[in-house]
């Protein structure tokens, strides 16, 4: 099963980011429901093999491309983010210190947390895309303007998937001009 997960992970980012086409140093942000995985009610069956398996086969397409990962905690943490110390640095972002566990904080996060680098978590991030995995609430993680994004796949595992870009606020009036 987890293989599978697996597999399926690293079909989902790579087809996000063929459609997403992201630069280095952007960050995408991932809210991820280990229980909605595998078939429980969000919240109510971490499993940490499951989430290990979305974290296996995503991260390492990532850091090729060199995009930061922001790991959405669940609610016991207020849905904080766990990303490299880097990421924080470039982004000034103001770090919190807490340790997400399973059962605080989610199995996802916590397979973050355990992989990265120097992970840190911080409260608040504006990212630059965004990938919500059985129905977890990322858009308060968002730049102000995101777009949903659809792609072949709907669902890993039982999750729903949810899929967003961001793109600059059009602003201006009727003269205004706007790159394409």
């Amino acid at each position: 099963m987890y293989e599978n997960i697996v597999e399926r992970s690293k079909n989902m980012i790579e087809e996000f980011l063929s459609v997403v086409p992201m630069k280095a140093s952007e960050i995408l942000v991932i809210g991820c429901s280990s229980s909605e995985i595998v078939g429980e009610s969000i919240g109510k069956g971490s499993n940490f093999n499951a989430a290990s398996a979305v974290y296996e086969g995503i991260a390492p397409i990532l850091a090729e491309k060199g995009i930061f990962l922001a790991a959405q905690c669940c609610e016991h943490l207020n849905r904080a983010l766990v990303v490299e110390r880097e990421c924080a640095e470039r982004y000034g972002l103001e770090t919190v210190c807490v340790v997400p566990k399973a059962k605080a904080g989610g199995s996802f996060a916590t397979a973050a947390f355990e992989n990265f680098k120097d992970p840190v978590v911080v409260e608040t991030i504006k990212a630059h895309a965004g990938i919500d995995i059985g129905d977890t609430l990322i858009g308060m993680h968002l730049r102000a303007v995101a777009v949903p994004v659809r792609l072949s796949v709907k669902r890993l595992g039982e999750a729903n998937l949810v899929f967003a870009r961001t793109r600059p606020k059009y602003i201006g009036g009727p003269r205004a001009c706007y790159e394409a």
